[in-house]
């Protein structure tokens, strides 16, 4: 399953120019890594006083993600880009915003039916389940279960599936 990572940095004043630049070569020789299956920036409007720099990184795995981090590759670029920046905040992206990572997010209503395609069944599931056990239990803490357990699910197990299989429908032509 891949794995997505979000870092944000902040750049020092008067270094965001350089730093674009630096972070757009070394985002393309990244790919000369294997593992390394996505690569994105994303900056601020321009015209805007904001100084964070986003980078999105697909890996094929967390052993893939690793070996990335820990790389002669990386190491320089941490080593200078540390000149440029503040200390950067990583992130691995789990949830929904994981689900539908492309560089070019789908549109809304592709999104809605694929989570749709999760929900549904996952309710199905649930309702027939988990519904009897908790048949008898007051109203809210019976929907605080059913609600705990369908985001798991949908997280961890039905969103990551749904996406993989319509992942040519989803990024398809919008």
């Amino acid at each position: 399953m891949p794995i997505h990572v979000a870092i944000t940095r902040k750049v020092l004043p008067g270094k965001e120019e350089e730093f674009k630049e630096a972070l757009r070569r070394f985002l393309g020789e990244s790919f000369l890594h294997g593992g390394v299956q996505g690569a994105a920036m994303i900056t601020s409007l321009p015209g805007t006083d904001a100084q964070e720099i986003g980078i999105l990184r697909t890996f094929a795995d967390e052993a893939e993600r690793d070996t990335f981090y820990h790389s002669d590759l990386f190491r320089e670029w941490e080593a200078y880009a540390s000149t440029l920046t503040e200390e950067p905040e990583y992130r691995q992206l789990t949830g929904l915003e994981a689900w539908f990572r492309s560089p070019v997010p789908p549109p809304r209503w592709k999104m809605a039916v694929a989570t749709l395609c999760g929900v549904y069944p996952a309710s199905l599931f649930l309702t027939f389940t988990i519904g009897p056990f908790v048949q008898s239990f007051p109203v809210m803490l019976r929907a605080l279960i059913i609600a705990a357990c369908m985001v798991g699910l949908l997280t961890w197990i039905v969103m990551p599936q749904v996406t993989k299989f319509i992942k040519p429908w989803l990024q398809g032509t919008r």
